[in-house]
């Protein structure tokens, strides 16, 4: 069974799902036994949200050569099940997220990684997905040398 990664943003409909399939589609090339999945933190999701996912999303995944699903779900939100299903937790902008953790979820505030990802209203799509993507060659180098070392 392949262990979990979760990644959080506030609606699970921009930076979030960016993470999640840019994830799973490489560590499906590097054959790694992980799978990712992303919810949203705000109780309330923005009702001037599009469709199911961010068309910055859907064009950062297109120019990098990630195939999208056809029917692509919509936000989901948080809940404790999938916190407690999670083998690691990456919120993807601390400032913004870890306050959202302490007042829905206090018991998990501390067993979440943060990262510093603006959102659209803070930094350019290009810019934000950029990091999410060195980011995430960082931790799939982690992830990697964990399976060689436990192969030693």
């Amino acid at each position: 069974m392949p262990h979990t990664l979760l990644f959080l943003c506030s609606g699970n409909y921009y930076r979030s799902r960016f993470a999640e399939m840019l994830f799973n589609d490489r560590t499906s090339a590097l054959g790694l036994d992980w799978q990712a999945t992303s919810r949203g933190l705000n109780r309330e999701f923005n009702a001037g949200n599009v469709g199911p996912i961010s068309g910055f999303a859907v064009r950062g995944l297109i120019d990098r050569g990630v195939a999208l699903p056809v029917s692509p779900r919509y936000p989901v939100k948080l809940e404790v099940a999938d916190l407690a299903g999670a083998d690691r937790i990456i919120a993807l902008h601390e400032g913004e997220h870890r306050p959202l953790m302490r007042v829905h979820f206090p018991d998990w505030e501390e067993r979440v990684e943060y990262w510093w990802v603006e959102d659209l209203r803070q930094a350019p799509a290009d810019e934000a997905l950029a990091e999410i993507d060195r980011r995430l060659d960082t931790l799939l180098a982690e992830l990697a040398s964990q399976i060689g070392a436990a192969a030693s």
